[in-house]
């Protein structure tokens, strides 16, 4: 048989082989799995896929870095979670009729938290770019409002 010919079916097998290794392990099935969830925006679900693939086959890299990347994500969630909670709270306090000192303690220690929270946060270049947006804004508004309590 001709090189010309073997080498470029040789090569076509070894990928078609490959391919259906990577179809068929289940490690590999429940990554693929996982990044589908990722990019769903579902990172529970994609972490516990991703925490299960890498339980299967530790040499699996695509599932450690959505289970990564899964983590990343959140931790930016959580971060806009409170920053919704704590945001109410200090509504409630704006609302009432007087701001006691220890009211505007409270503000103060909120803003710090969620300051000092922001720095912990390290995007990659696949997190989602408008959980790193919206943490962003909530950063700013919270060092905003630091700035106008410590005066």
């Amino acid at each position: 048989m001709n090189t010309k010919i073997l080498i470029p079916v040789l090569a076509i097998v070894l990928v078609v082989i490959m391919g259906a290794y990577f179809l068929v392990n289940p490690s590999y099935q429940k990554s693929i799995q996982a990044k589908y969830y990722y990019e769903i925006g579902e990172y529970d679900e994609a972490y516990s896929l991703a925490k299960e693939a890498f339980g299967l086959d530790l040499y699996n890299r695509m599932a450690a870095t959505i289970m990564a990347q899964s983590q990343t994500s959140l931790k930016y969630i959580k971060y806009i979670e409170m920053g919704k909670k704590y945001m109410l709270d200090i509504d409630k306090i704006a609302h009432s009729e007087t701001i006691e000192d220890s009211d505007k303690a409270k503000i103060r220690l909120i803003c710090e938290i969620m300051k000092s929270d922001y720095i912990k946060l390290a995007p990659s270049v696949i997190t989602d770019k408008d959980l790193v947006q919206e943490a962003a804004k909530y950063h700013s508004y919270f060092e905003t409002l630091l700035e106008k309590v410590t005066r």
